[in-house]
């Protein structure tokens, strides 16, 4: 994304796998609960911290903080455990997120069923957050790079993925660099299940916390209770792969859009789906040679990249278009994250860290070069380099591999036209893990399916095996419902 956004009962032995030579963890401290942060405005939600190792290879040196939260099913008799959720990212915080979903719609019978657990992953929030010291003008650059018409605009941009790099690798937490990892994230989350006193949990995940869950599940593949992932990464998680899926994701998704403005001509924007379509490259190229109100072509490109996540936001984007073909004043942005700069500097951290990136500026010319023809309204620029071309090589294990070897206990939603993790990916990640998963597609676009989508098909396969944990006998193709 551009910018995007009773724990008193004694732990368990915690098994720490995946890592050669690492010795059992001591159990960690039992965990108290008391009231949320003034800033986490949810009267049922609970907070408290948790001590894990910053290196798991040293389960006994510097320990780091991770703030956890819990929304307590209020039907004892129906709990079955605790359901832990992430919101994606990486970089996002998910303190409140248990409070988020169940105001979005999540099912009461879930509610009853679980204690929901969120957590700031490490690095993000209040779970000692790192930094790169990114200017104000470096967090308004966000996450894609400038649309690269040619291989001379790679070049160009060497210098400041380069600087980005270098501040992250020189910035006062440095040292969490080398363990700011999916990995260990995953290893936290088990630290989370055995300060709970459970021997198992069940997890939700969205965005990057597909990956998360998909990693958990094959480190601890008999921890895991009922494991949700919705709108999937692939099985490299968010690698250069990834990162130039966004173009793709873009061109499924953009025909909904198109649609939708081409049906409302006050907008302005063409009659036509393909009309609507030639407006984004007159208007690409427009602001590439004039920025209007701030407003260049490579911010245009990632605005509307970013406001194609949810059909409610097309109304913003059609305006917003209207505005900067006619120079008027723009309609209110959505909001940005409260720290864009902890967002930025923890993904940086995670998506440099989990996996090696090219190190050549040709590669990336290359890459560019090939998805610019691909994808023209966004290859240009999620082909082209970043700062984890300049990653500082201190990675201590390689990337977790996602394989079939486990219970089958995976359930993976996904619309069809997701403009963040796209379909393809998706069928990477169900191909990889081969009979431990099944998967719900939903004629949808959009990005997020469960409980925040309208397709009730899809949403009660969800709800079914959260409270019974039966899936669908097979992948299930959830037909295009009637929006209301």
């Amino acid at each position: 994304m551009r910018r995007t956004l009773s724990l008193a009962l004694a732990a368990t032995a915690l098994a720490v796998t995946a890592l050669p030579g690492v010795s059992v963890a001591a159990t960690p401290d039992t965990v108290r609960w008391g009231p949320c942060p003034e800033d986490i405005a949810s009267p049922r939600l609970e907070c408290s911290t948790l001590e894990v190792p910053l290196d798991y290879r040293d389960p006994d040196g510097r320990q780091i903080e991770i703030a956890i939260s819990r929304l307590a099913s209020e039907n004892p008799a129906q709990r079955r455990g605790v359901l832990l959720t992430n919101p994606g990212g990486p970089g996002g915080t998910g303190l409140d997120y248990p409070a988020l979903l169940a105001g979005s719609g999540l099912p009461q019978k879930v509610l009853d069923s679980y204690d929901v657990i969120g957590f700031d992953p490490r690095g993000v929030g209040r779970s000692a957050p790192v930094t790169c010291d990114l200017m104000p003008e470096q967090q308004a650059r966000g996450n894609f790079p400038p649309y690269a018409h040619t291989a001379a605009d790679v070049t160009r941009e060497v210098r400041y993925a380069r600087t980005v790099a270098e501040q992250c690798a020189t910035s006062r937490t440095a040292w969490m660099l080398p363990y700011t990892t999916t990995a260990n994230t995953a290893r936290d989350l088990d630290r989370i299940r055995v300060a709970l006193g459970e021997p198992k949990l069940s997890y939700l995940g969205h965005s990057y916390g597909t990956y998360l869950g998909a990693v958990y599940a094959t480190m601890y593949p008999k921890r895991g209770d009922r494991v949700v992932l919705d709108s999937n990464l692939g099985p490299g998680g968010y690698d250069v792969t990834a990162m130039r899926l966004f173009a793709r994701g873009m061109e499924d998704r953009f025909p909904d859009f198109a649609a939708f403005a081409a049906a409302r001509p006050e907008y302005g924007l063409g009659t036509t789906p393909e009309q609507v379509t030639a407006k984004f490259f007159d208007l690409a190229k427009r602001l590439e040679a004039k920025p209007v109100q701030g407003i260049d072509g490579t911010w245009f490109r990632g605005l509307t990249f970013e406001y194609l996540y949810s059909d409610a936001t097309m109304p913003l984007l059609a305006a917003t278009w209207q505005a900067l073909e006619n120079d008027r004043p723009l309609p209110p942005a959505l909001p940005l994250p409260e720290n864009i700069e902890n967002l930025l500097a923890s993904r940086f951290s995670v998506i440099c860290g989990d996996t090696r990136w090219p190190g050549t500026v040709q590669k990336y010319q290359r890459n560019v070069a090939v998805d610019r023809l691909k994808y023209p309204m966004l290859g240009g620029s999620t082909a082209s380099i970043g700062p984890c071309a300049f990653w500082p090589d201190t990675r201590v294990e390689p990337p977790v591999r996602i394989g079939d070897r486990g219970p089958s206990n995976v359930l993976m939603v996904q619309n069809e036209r997701d403009p963040g993790t796209p379909l393809a990916g998706a069928q990477k990640l169900r191909n990889a893990f081969g009979k431990r998963a099944t998967m719900v597609t939903a004629d949808q676009g959009g990005h997020g399916v469960y409980p925040f989508g309208p397709n009730t098909c899809a949403n009660d396969a969800v709800t079914a095996f959260l409270t019974t944990g039966q899936r669908p006998p097979q992948d299930l193709a959830c037909a295009a419902e009637p929006s209301e």
